[in-house]
Parts: C-alpha cells; structure tokens; sequence
C-alpha cells in the first residue's frame, strides 16, 4: 500500500492553509504540526485548531518547544550578544531551526514518506527548512506547493475562497510572525528601501509615558530574575517583554542579505531581546579581560551567520557554543536599566566579579599598583615595533 502520510508545517496562516487545502485536494494522507516557540496563546491555538478542522483536516499536532528553544538557540544568542549586522537578534531564523528539527521527528515517528512546508522561492526559511530536512533525513520527499507552482498570496486567497474558506486574509495588510524572541513584520513598505513599518503595524501599542526602572539579574549569562523576582529564563523573557514593548523599545528595521543572495528588509519588535543581549553585554564589558571580548565577537558574528543560513547542524556550531559556556563562568550581576518612550539607558551593573576595581586604580584620576617610572618604561617598550617601522620607512 502506497505511504501518502505528509507531515505540514503549519502555523494556521495563509500560506500553510492554503497548502493544507492543496494537499488535501492531492489526496495526500494530511498531518498539520505547529511547533510552538512563543507567541500562540491557548485562544490562538484553540481558533487554529478550529479552522484545521473548516479546512477539512481533523489532525492537528501542537508540540510546545519554548523550552527547548532557549536551551539549544536562545541562551547562546544571549552568550555571544548576537544581532545580524549589529541590529536584528534574529528572531525568525532561530525558530525555524528548532521547528524544523521538532518537524522532522514527528515525521518519523508516523512513518510519514513526506514533509511539506509553505515558503516561497524567494525567502530564507525554503533554505533552513529543507536544509535540516535533508541532513536528518536524506530519503524524505519535500513538497512546497507555494514554490513550486509560484503562487501569489492573491491566488492563494481565491484558492481557499473557491472552496468555502474565508478567514479574512484579505484584510490583513501585515504578515506577522510572532514569537518568543522577537515578532517580524512585512508589508509593503519593507519591499522598497525608502519608507519603514508606521506605528499601527506594530502588534504591541506604546501607552507608557512616564519612565520606568527594570533590574536584570544575570547568572553565569542567563536571565535568572527579574526587578529582583526569580523565574525560569522562559518566564522572564516574556515579563520583560510584557514590561518593555509598552515603551515602544527594540523596534527597527532590519537590512541584510539573503541566503539566497538578495537583499531583503523586515520590521521587528523585540523589547525582551534587545533589552536582555545590551544588558548582557554590558555585564560582559565589565566582567570579562579585554581577549575574551574580542574573540569572543569575531566568534560570534560567525555563530550568528552560521545560525541564520540554516547550518546550525554543523559540528562547528556546537564547538563555538563550548567556548561561550565557559565565557559565562563569572558574568553574573544586576544590570540596571531606566525605560523611556522609544528608548532606553543603560545605567549600571553590580556585580561581585566586576574588574573595575577601584583598588587598581581609577581611570584618568589615579594610579594605585604602578609608579610613574614604571607607566614611561611601558610605554617605551610599547613603542617599539612602530619606531622600529617608522625609522626604516621614514621615507614612505
């Protein structure tokens, strides 16, 4: 008997609906999954769930993976103070790695001969999803109805409209991806280099007017509590989210290339994560020697590359995710954050591991542990090579 199961990376949005639609007219044996990393509230997956069933499917599989997706992804993230091109933290491409990874063994624990996935042919998420597809699973047939039949959102309207499904797709101007880490918005403004996302765009509203104080408490690099109260990373996240975003901070447009070399833009709101890497790394300049920072960067812009073109499976990655581990040994700490409309001041850190220690010597006042012999001989033998250079080269 012919295998059809397909498992469908599902999200309820337009173009996973009009997939499920698609399949399901194929004749294909359907499985719906929508691997949670944040961002669906019970509602949310109730509504889901509901219009699963108004499209015609009666399977519907939700794995909650906010967990796993600070452990494996975000934690790291926070370690290496990781924004693509000092800006975005990243917020889609992380999740899709663990949602392909979740969507792979589910593939496999029903024996399903498919794995079908809504990206078109001209984003990223086509690259990560069917690149961790094929190394878990190399003999797994991939189906992208979108892509292979280049169809436009408008078709994909009239498609689930022909059919008796109306979900007011239509009236919606803005794709949104929300999640744990951060929310991305498109809409037509990020097609064009000249305008940004305008304020109703953005999911959350700004209704704070007077600023606010928040406390982070830091230990060995992860969140641990917050204004002094202590919960689980996850938990924390969204409470500083829940905090933040009514100050309208951690939004930005992000400019970057593609995996598939173009170039692209996308809107974003992400208070938790902006708030959480600046802090972090704050406490890092204060706590870490001058060569941990500057490996650690040249590192990390390579860990966030390697993240974000979908090679998180590459043996590297988990070598770099060593060394940050170990770089967290004494990055514990409170950092002391003032919150305004639109912005934020990062005013302080405390912490008992703190290398600006007044005992050594404060800077441009006074020098406590060497004399001023000392510093003119230093600075002597630090002069050096450049005397050396200059002196061969004086006629350049």
């Amino acid at each position: 008997m012919k295998n059809n199961k397909v498992v469908l990376a599902y999200s309820g949005g337009l173009d996973t609906s009009f997939c499920l639609k698609k399949l399901i007219d194929d004749e294909y044996d359907v499985y719906p999954i929508l691997v949670n990393t944040g961002g669906f509230s019970e509602s949310d997956l109730k509504l889901i769930k509901y219009n699963t069933k108004a499209i015609g499917c009666n399977k519907f599989e939700c794995i909650n993976a906010e967990k796993d997706f600070y452990e494996k992804i975000i934690r790291f993230l926070v370690y290496g103070n990781i924004l693509k091109n000092s800006t975005y933290p990243l917020s889609v491409s992380s999740e899709r790695i663990i949602q392909a990874i979740e969507i792979i063994k589910y593939a496999k624990k029903i024996k399903a001969s498919s794995i079908a996935h809504g990206s078109t042919g001209a984003g990223n998420d086509q690259v990560r999803f069917d690149l961790i597809f094929q190394i878990l699973s190399s003999d797994i047939k991939i189906i992208t109805p979108i892509r292979d039949n280049k169809i436009s959102r408008e078709e994909e309207i009239n498609f689930l409209k022909k059919n008796g499904i109306k979900l007011n797709w239509d009236e919606k101007k803005y794709s949104i991806n929300k999640g744990l880490w951060g929310t991305s918005i498109g809409g037509k403004e990020t097609l064009r280099s000249r305008h940004s996302i305008p304020e109703n765009a953005y999911p959350s509203k700004v209704d704070k007017k007077k600023e606010e104080n928040i406390t982070l408490k830091f230990k060995k690099g992860q969140i641990e509590a917050v204004n002094n109260i202590k919960a689980s990373p996850v938990e924390n996240i969204k409470k500083i989210e829940e905090i933040a975003n009514k100050f309208g901070v951690g939004r930005d447009t992000h400019v970057g290339d593609t995996i598939i070399g173009i170039k692209g833009r996308v809107g974003f709101e992400a208070a938790a994560p902006i708030l959480i890497i600046k802090a972090h790394h704050l406490l890092e300049k204060h706590t870490l020697t001058k060569w941990q920072l500057i490996y650690k960067e040249q590192l990390c812009i390579n860990y966030g590359l390697l993240l974000h073109e979908g090679q998180y499976l590459d043996p590297v990655m988990r070598d770099i995710e060593e060394f940050l581990i170990s770089s967290q040994k004494n990055v514990s700490g409170d950092v002391f954050i003032k919150l305004k409309p639109y912005r934020y001041e990062l005013v302080g850190i405390k912490s008992k591991f703190d290398l600006m220690d007044s005992k050594f010597g404060n800077y441009g006042e006074m020098n406590k542990k060497w004399s001023a012999d000392e510093v003119k001989g230093f600075i002597k033998i630090l002069s050096n090579q450049n005397k050396i250079y200059q002196k061969i080269n004086k006629n350049d």
